[in-house]
């Protein structure tokens, strides 16, 4: 008779497996050096390497942005030339008064002449040298209609300024614009805008 095997295994089964937590599962090397284990979906980028990756994505629109301002001129105003329409006026018998002696800090933006019923009008946009905006108006059309239109109904005479021995009457306007208006039998000139009382003033006497 055999002796008893107390280790042996019952056929069709399976030995109970142990074995020793891996270096990674346990935090340890083999010879007891601290591993750092990386948890899965963590993301290990330092804020350095964040910088970084942000830092080459604002190089090209940095770039970008200066070859528009500085070679296509991005910042640049769109200026155009009014003598088209200023004929246009005229030939409609508007006696239109181009500006004398205007310093070439003013840019012409805008442009355009109207002929209706009450008469002609030519509209002048200018930016002027502290970068605001000033329109002038010249028009045969009845002036107390063209103020109205011009000006709203609310606007009132502030006073008098003569400009090159010329008449002008300071007028308030829309919000924090004023205006200088010139009454003459065959025209009537406004200069209305935001821009420095002194700015407008020039504009207006470039047009006496």
């Amino acid at each position: 008779m055999d002796p008893v095997q107390h280790d042996r295994v019952p056929a069709g089964t399976s030995a109970p497996v142990t074995s020793e937590p891996s270096a990674a599962a346990s935090g340890a090397a083999p010879d007891g050096t601290p591993v750092e284990v990386v948890e899965e979906g963590r993301s290990t980028r330092s804020p350095k390497d964040m910088a970084m990756s942000l830092l080459v994505l604002l190089i090209p629109i940095a770039l970008l942005m200066g070859f528009s301002r500085f070679v296509l001129g991005g910042e640049e105003p769109n200026v155009v030339d009014p003598t088209e329409a200023v004929a246009q006026a005229r030939t409609a018998g508007l006696a239109v008064r181009e500006p004398v002696d205007l310093s070439t800090e003013w840019r012409t933006l805008t442009a355009r002449s109207r002929s209706e019923e009450a008469g002609v009008t030519l509209r002048v946009g200018y930016l002027s040298p502290d970068g605001e905006g000033v329109q002038v108006v010249q028009s045969n059309a009845p002036a107390d209609q063209l103020l109205r239109t011009e000006l709203t109904d609310s606007a009132k005479p502030q006073g008098q300024v003569v400009l090159a021995d010329e008449t002008w009457q300071l007028y308030s306007a829309r919000r924090n614009e004023q205006a200088y208006v010139l009454l003459t039998p065959e025209l009537t000139v406004v200069v209305v805008g935001s821009a420095p009382d002194a700015e407008l003033r020039e504009l207006a006497q470039a047009h006496s």
